[in-house]
């Protein structure tokens, strides 16, 4: 078990899934400079959901500076961290990497997709204890981000005052609800949701279902 952080002399490492100009980073980076001075933020140049833990071999990666201690990367969630912890940051590594705040929520099996997680598994597998973050939303409706900007500070900090366990990280998810609406904290354990169920068939009026249809035919003839 490693000793609880400081988070007031933590190097803070940020990155998603979701791409350097999400609406969900820049909650988490108004989160994250509640609880430290020293952020960086690191991210995908273009949104990169459901990457999962892919990692990018066949070609250089550009890191590209976006901003004071911002930069973006032409490659996945883990090639960001990757990036940062051992070229940008290898100096001084991170003390905590807080990888969202993702639109839409990861549980399940989503995990096992998600960018988000991937980018703390990483960090996690470098040593860098890791939190993954998701802000769940109704169908129509825009995510409620004003929830996991109000209740994140608070979450990590109940986290990093805990005795971190070692090859762990923690998967948070805020309620697709507005501040007021929620009603505490609760832990949990993985749960399990069949995702191939989402998966639609293009119906006859889509491109593919009129490509499919001439296919049809032409076997018929």
């Amino acid at each position: 078990m490693a000793e609880p952080i400081d988070h007031n002399k933590c190097r803070i490492l940020i990155s998603n899934d979701d791409g350097i100009q999400s609406p969900g980073i820049k909650v988490l980076e108004k989160v994250a400079r509640e609880l430290s001075n020293d952020v960086w933020v690191v991210a995908p140049e273009q949104e990169q959901s459901g990457a999962s833990h892919s990692l990018t071999t066949r070609r250089p990666l550009r890191l590209n500076e976006v901003g004071r201690q911002r930069y973006a990367v032409d490659g996945t969630p883990t090639d960001c961290v990757l990036v940062a912890v051992k070229r940008l940051l290898r100096d001084r590594p991170p003390d905590l990497v807080l990888s969202g705040i993702n639109g839409g929520s990861n549980v399940g099996e989503d995990l096992t997709y998600s960018g988000t997680v991937a980018a703390a598994m990483e960090a996690t597998l470098l040593g860098i204890p890791a939190m993954a973050l998701s802000q769940d939303f109704r169908d129509g409706e825009e995510p409620p981000w004003q929830t996991g900007e109000a209740y994140g500070p608070e979450v990590i900090r109940r986290l990093l005052h805990l005795p971190w366990p070692e090859h762990t990280l923690f998967n948070i998810n805020f309620p697709g609800v507005m501040p007021r609406e929620v009603s505490g904290f609760a832990v949990t354990h993985q749960g399990k949701r069949a995702i191939a169920l989402l998966l639609d068939r293009p119906g006859p009026g889509s491109p593919y279902g009129r490509a499919r249809d001439r296919c049809r035919g032409a076997r018929r003839q």
